[in-house]
């Protein structure tokens, strides 16, 4: 039998928040001094580097764990199984659920037990944990139900990633236009007839990269809260990210056996456009190759930076023809790939 994905499901928020939507924001520097630059050009400037027109918000009444339990009901029934027999309910988040209007995380119980509770699920075999790895955890939460399916202790895994950034996010910071909020969930189960995980790879870098992403306070200096906010480096991100996700890309593809010549897709974590687009070109001049037209299907414009949610949300969009001039069909080889606060990376090679 393989162990392959057989279900899929996501959950696109319906609040649109465009860049123009940003125009009145009052962006500071790190210090708290102003911009030189009117918003109206720092907005062009972002959209020219980011790629990003637009991203989705929660619902004020909604939180992570319901955004995630919309996909993953989807999946479910995308992959026709009975709930009852999931083994495990793997869920990536960073920040736990995070109330409109608050910044305080929470994660008490689980977001995972949540899920299973409002699936209404009765068997206590199931199992719900929490993960957490950055902007890669969905793409870990796979490599570990592969890997509990492969020894034989679970047969079917719910593996869900969601997040609401938009609620950890400070105003008077820039970067705060690049994120967003949304959930992708998967279904991975021993099955004949299905895809396969062929390869993996992760890694983490601790040492002078582990802060590149942290929390931290407000860039207004007048305000009084004491509250975090995401905060991160974004040229060190850049720098790195560029570095050395190809080769973590390059080892899972050389570990498949698997020609790069044979790979259709690559499902990158939708972070930064132009970052994408660097990892991607460097990937395939390692094989002293130019990089293909449409090899690298790009949601980040419409949805912006949903952390652990981008990847399984874009994989449902393509495996459901919801994305013009993209799609997979079974017998593809695709590779997933991430990198992310940690600071991590990880890859997978899939035959879909």
């Amino acid at each position: 039998m393989n162990i392959g994905i057989t279900g899929t499901g996501s959950y696109l928020p319906s609040i649109v928040t465009k860049n123009s939507d940003f125009k009145n924001h009052d962006f500071l520097n790190e210090d708290g001094s102003p911009f030189a630059h009117q918003n109206e050009v720092i907005i062009q400037k972002f959209k020219g580097i980011t790629g990003i027109s637009e991203r989705r918000y929660a619902e004020n009444n909604l939180n992570t764990s319901q955004l995630a339990f919309f996909a993953a009901e989807k999946a479910i029934a995308d992959a026709k199984i009975n709930k009852e027999e999931l083994d495990y309910i793997i869920f990536a988040h960073n920040f736990g659920d995070v109330s409109d209007g608050k910044t305080q995380g929470d994660t008490l119980p689980s977001l995972a037990t949540r899920v299973k509770h409002q699936l209404q699920i009765q068997n206590p075999k199931c199992v719900a944990y929490d993960l957490l790895f950055g902007c890669p955890g969905w793409i870990e939460g796979l490599i570990q139900a592969n890997a509990f399916i492969k020894s034989g202790i679970a047969k079917k895994c719910l593996v869900i990633g969601a997040e609401t950034l938009s609620r950890v996010v400070d105003r008077h910071d820039r970067d705060s236009m690049i994120y967003s909020d949304g959930a992708g969930a998967t279904i991975l189960e021993a099955k004949d007839d299905t895809g396969q995980i062929l390869s993996h790879n992760s890694a983490t870098y601790a040492n002078e990269e582990a802060f590149f992403l942290f929390f931290g306070e407000s860039y207004s200096k007048a305000s009084k809260e004491d509250k975090r906010y995401i905060k991160m480096y974004g040229r060190k991100i850049y720098e790195f990210a560029v570095t050395h996700v190809p080769q973590a890309m390059k080892d899972s593809l050389d570990k498949s056996g698997v020609p790069i010549t044979e790979l259709k897709k690559i499902f990158i974590h939708q972070a930064n456009e132009k970052m994408d687009e660097a990892i991607v070109k460097r990937f395939y001049k390692l094989y002293d190759m130019e990089m293909p037209d449409g090899i690298m299907p790009m949601s980040i414009e419409k949805l912006g930076n949903s952390s652990v949610a981008t990847i399984p949300t874009l994989y449902d969009m393509v495996k459901n023809g919801k994305m013009e001039n993209q799609s997979i069909k079974k017998g593809d080889v695709v590779i997933f790939a991430s990198v992310g606060a940690g600071m991590n990376i990880n890859a997978i090679v899939y035959r879909v």
